[in-house]
């Protein structure tokens, strides 16, 4: 094996292993905090393709959301309108998870349940850029902006530009 290629294996391995110890219940070791720039540390930490995935994520919801609030908590990012949380996006092996938190309300319902994080969560997990389809992630975003968890309170939902009600 030359140098060069036990170099890169060296590093994917790393990447991997860290990945692997973050699997005992985070998706990272990120440390917890509110704003722009922790979000944006936490995804130039990921190894690839996560990271490539994850800025996908992150660009469709800033480009979706108005008035995007993000933070890191529980090791992975997540994202809110108004003061509530809508989404999360964490980095694990071999996958990114996109987890809505209030899932189960959204239409088409996202087809992965997780373990561990609530009765109402559900979403997607993409392992490429390939499965990233940006129009159905856009209108689960949407759906889950008009409806933020604000710890168990429900508020009237918020109107997107584009958004139809029937008001009958």
């Amino acid at each position: 094996m030359t140098p060069a290629r036990a170099k890169r294996k060296k590093v994917k391995t790393l990447a991997a292993s860290k990945l692997l110890v973050a699997m005992t219940g985070k998706a990272s070791p990120a440390k917890a905090a509110e704003g722009d720039e922790p979000v944006f540390a936490y995804i130039a930490s990921l190894p690839q393709p996560q990271r490539a995935i994850a800025e996908r994520v992150d660009a469709l919801a800033a480009r979706t959301m108005p008035n995007l609030q993000r933070s890191v908590k529980w090791g992975m990012a997540y994202y809110g309108v108004d003061g509530g949380w809508c989404f999360s996006s964490g980095a694990f092996v071999g996958h990114v998870k996109l987890m809505f938190i209030r899932g189960t309300e959204i239409k088409p319902k996202p087809p992965v349940t997780p373990v561990g994080m609530g009765k109402t969560t559900c979403g997607v997990e993409l392992t490429s850029l390939d499965d990233f389809n940006g129009r159905q992630l856009a209108a689960w975003m949407r759906q889950s902006a008009a409806m933020p968890f604000f710890g168990g309170k429900k508020r009237k939902p918020t109107l997107f530009p584009g958004d139809v009600r029937n008001n009958h």
